[in-house]
């Protein structure tokens, strides 16, 4: 089971328990639910990294790798904790880490989902940070040490919950270290802020990858024709799920609506393998 190839679907964005609020499934019930559809799951949690779950998940044969989000809560953007969820991630991994820029940054995104505190002790607002710029709109200091060690570990690198000003500061800087690869994490959603246009415009920018998410769509953010704008914009979109919460779709039900989705917006069969295998398995492999 340990290996991307020959998959279904490989899903880059999954959440599963624990998380900040209560998710759909544990570690091991999103590999087992992978695992019916013939696809991969990269987990992922704002509260705690989801390298070592993985690992253990493996173990078992389940089709499940792990990503890392730099909150303050999880010990902050610091290369150290890059090399320490390499570590716990395994050497017998076939898909790289995914390493996320901060998520609780700036005043709280407005979200239209219902959500329960996982913790009753949990106050998501007291670990809140300011964004990857400093006061003068350079990257700061540590994004960069982080960005500088990506370019040597097994990792891809996702801009987290960076606006569009700061995600393009990420991406000058990853093209000038020579960073392998980036994720513009739900690039269209209004959190993010690119539009079609602008990802057409960073179509040459080697290594960097965009993703679209299922949320997206399911909350009204974006419609099915901006599905097909975005993948005929730019050459390395990976579509993912961004689900797990108990309201949203399972895992087969999220496939089936994005089966609908793609002949909505006119995907060719080799789009729809391009964006829901062949780049998410180039981002993650090696």
């Amino acid at each position: 089971m340990h290996d991307l190839a020959g998959r279904v679907v490989v899903d880059v964005h999954y959440h599963a328990g624990p998380d900040l609020y209560r998710r759909r499934l544990t570690s091991a019930g999103a590999g087992r639910a992978y695992a019916e559809v013939g696809g991969w799951v990269v987990l992922k949690s704002h509260l705690t990294s989801t390298a070592a779950r993985a690992w253990e998940v493996r173990q078992e044969g389940l089709p499940v790798s792990g990503s890392l989000v730099l909150n303050e809560l999880v010990g902050g953007v610091r290369p150290q904790a890059v090399e320490q969820a390499v570590y716990a991630h395994g050497p017998d991994t076939p898909a790289r880490l995914v390493v996320h820029l901060p998520t609780l940054v700036g005043p709280a995104h407005t979200s239209r989902l219902r959500r329960t505190s996982f913790h009753p002790l949990l106050d998501t607002d007291r670990w809140r940070t300011g964004r990857v710029l400093d006061a003068d709109g350079r990257l700061r200091r540590d994004v960069r040490e982080v960005l500088r060690a990506a370019r040597d570990l097994p990792v891809a690198v996702a801009t987290g919950h960076c606006d569009r000003e700061a995600a393009l500061r990420v991406v000058d800087e990853a093209v000038r270290l020579d960073v392998p690869r980036l994720v513009l994490t739900h690039a269209t959603h209004p959190m993010s802020g690119f539009s079609s246009a602008d990802l057409a415009d960073l179509a040459q920018v080697p290594g960097l990858y965009v993703e679209i998410t299922a949320l997206t769509l399911l909350l009204g953010h974006r419609d099915i024709s901006h599905l097909g704008e975005v993948v005929r914009a730019h050459p390395r979109v990976v579509f993912s799920s961004d689900l797990g919460q108990p309201d949203q779709p399972d895992v087969k039900e999220w496939l089936d609506v994005s089966e609908q989705w793609f002949r909505t917006a006119g995907l060719t069969s080799q789009e729809i393998r391009a964006i829901t295998w062949a780049n998410p398995v180039a981002l993650l492999t090696p």
